[in-house]
């Protein structure tokens, strides 16, 4: 493990583990294995909530498309990961062209926690998107993968597409960017 100033703002919680694989892996295991993790990968890779359960099923066409041809060289975890950073790039080029307004109401799922905490949570979730939103694509996939979801760097090269030392750059210019906002943010606060 390895503390991270962003974890007073959000936890990752539940993070998946990789799928060992006996035989060619199963479009439908991987799903169910890698669908919540997934979900909450583009939620931080600034995949707009309306968006998100769309992104989602495009990730998994993709696999289900491409399952056949995973090559177990490299962990699944990894292969999943670069499939839902092509997709959420194209998804987010694709968004600020053309923008939709959705209609109708949503149902909010009830949740546990009391109004304290849910709104502790959601200016966490807030202030975490606003910083997230700062970085360039392959900073934040980079430092989502590593950071937030707790990949290893090998990983994260490999989801990326990238060598490894230019994931190590990647996040350590994230980090910087990221541990700035959070000092402002912070400094902010402490000056109300």
């Amino acid at each position: 493990m390895h503390p991270s100033p962003v974890a007073s703002f959000v936890s990752s919680g539940g993070a998946a583990v990789d799928v060992p694989l006996t035989g060619s892996p199963d479009a439908e295991a991987i799903f169910r294995e890698y669908a919540p993790y997934v979900h909450r990968v583009l939620r931080h890779l600034g995949v707009a909530s309306e968006d998100i359960d769309d992104v989602m099923q495009d990730v998994f066409i993709v696999v289900h498309r491409k399952v056949a041809d995973f090559e177990p060289r490299g962990s699944l975890r990894a292969w999943v990961h670069g499939i839902a950073i092509r997709v959420t790039s194209r998804h987010r080029r694709r968004r600020s062209r053309v923008r939709e307004t959705a209609k109708g109401d949503a149902l909010d799922a009830i949740d546990p926690r009391t109004p304290a905490e849910t709104l502790d949570a959601q200016d966490a979730r807030r202030i975490l998107a606003g910083i997230l939103d700062q970085l360039d694509d392959d900073k934040r996939a980079v430092f989502v993968l590593y950071e937030l979801e707790e990949l290893s760097m090998q990983e994260v090269a490999e989801a990326a597409e990238i060598p490894l030392q230019t994931a190590y750059s990647r996040l350590r210019a994230a980090r910087e960017l990221v541990y700035e906002a959070v000092r402002r943010h912070q400094a902010r606060e402490n000056f109300r």
